[in-house]
């Protein structure tokens, strides 16, 4: 080849590079960026959306979404009521107090993935506490923003018990199950996969503990959802729901593969306890994700009625003077449809 054929050839080379680093970058800037917020920290249930994000879920949505760990539900609905985040992983209860408290800013759930709430009670069974009657009186631990203690009066009014009895003691996070143990409390309340798992770390074992669920005391709470802020919704709707399909997809992955979807936790945090981490996820499937109401109409959606009484509750536990409609709480406009959120 001779050196004028040799500069063509790199010439052509070089452009064929150019135009496909080019198209790469066109293809990338066709994506909408969204940011997401989960409300906690990368545990077992952050699965479901590392998973849609690492096969290329929200790609096929045309979406380029950043994940980022949480600081508690209530951070996560002030960062989308902020505008810093455009979804987030979510109590719906605590965006109902938001809401409340700031109704210029009020925000709609939009995707319901705790379908049955992981609020608890827990105390240890050598403290003679063994029935909701025993709970008045004593002093029961949590952060102040716990979702579970923030909702304990519609607990104790669904159990017939006086809120007002039990007295509360604030602590960081971290303190709550060593509070526990050490006797500095009577009780606490939290997430009945955080905190059992929690306790399990420091040498407490399940028979150990007397629990007691919001779902067994009879309320119709649901739990962590998806909201978006309203500027999302009015401009692009079809970005939510391309987001809310991903979403299925990856927890029906992780349902399918648990460990698989530990992994996906792993690479997001190395520090992760990947058997601790499993079996969270698998509580978290099995007691909140995949119920009776879920398997029989698909991940996501809501029973109004319910919704309606759950409503009730909520207002009642944290004194909310104008009850909002089933509307103002969620919207299914962007849900997609029920037979592409089944999960089995």
């Amino acid at each position: 080849m001779t050196i004028s054929l040799l500069r063509k050839a790199l010439a052509a080379a070089v452009a064929a590079t150019l135009s496909l680093t080019a198209a790469v970058a066109a293809q990338a800037q066709d994506l909408k960026p969204l940011k997401f917020t989960l409300d906690w920290k990368f545990e077992g249930p952050a699965a479901g959306f590392l998973v849609a994000r690492d096969k290329g879920y929200f790609k096929e949505e045309g979406l380029d979404v950043t994940i980022d760990s949480g600081n508690g539900s209530s951070g996560a609905v002030t960062r989308v009521a902020s505008g810093a985040y455009d979804i987030a992983m979510a109590d719906i209860n605590s965006m109902m107090e938001f809401n409340a408290n700031n109704p210029g800013q009020a925000m709609k759930a939009m995707f319901i993935v705790y379908n049955a709430p992981p609020f608890a009670l827990f105390t240890l069974k050598k403290s003679g506490i063994d029935s909701v009657e025993k709970i008045a009186g004593k002093t029961f631990g949590a952060p102040v923003f716990d979702a579970p203690r923030k909702l304990f009066p519609a607990f104790a009014q669904a159990t017939g018990l006086d809120a007002a009895s039990v007295t509360w003691e604030s602590m960081d996070p971290p303190l709550r199950e060593p509070m526990l143990l050490r006797g500095d409390v009577d009780g606490i309340s939290g997430f009945y996969f955080t905190s059992l798992l929690n306790l399990r770390g420091l040498g407490v074992q399940k028979e150990d503990l007397n629990i007691w669920t919001y779902g067994d005391a009879g309320l119709a709470l649901y739990g962590n959802g998806l909201i978006a802020s309203p500027k999302l919704m009015a401009e692009d709707p079809q970005a939510l729901t391309g987001f809310l399909r991903a979403v299925v997809k990856g927890w029906r992955d992780v349902i399918a593969d648990p460990k698989a979807g530990i992994a996906a936790v792993k690479a997001a945090d190395r520090l992760i306890d990947e058997a601790l981490e499993l079996d969270r996820l698998q509580m978290a499937i099995d007691n909140n994700v995949l119920t009776d109401e879920v398997k029989a109409g698909g991940m996501g959606g809501i029973d109004e009625a319910r919704m309606q009484k759950a409503i009730e509750q909520v207002t009642f536990a944290f004194g909310i003077k104008d009850k909002p409609a089933v509307a103002d709480v969620f919207t299914a406009e962007f849900l997609p449809p029920a037979d592409e959120r089944k999960l089995q």
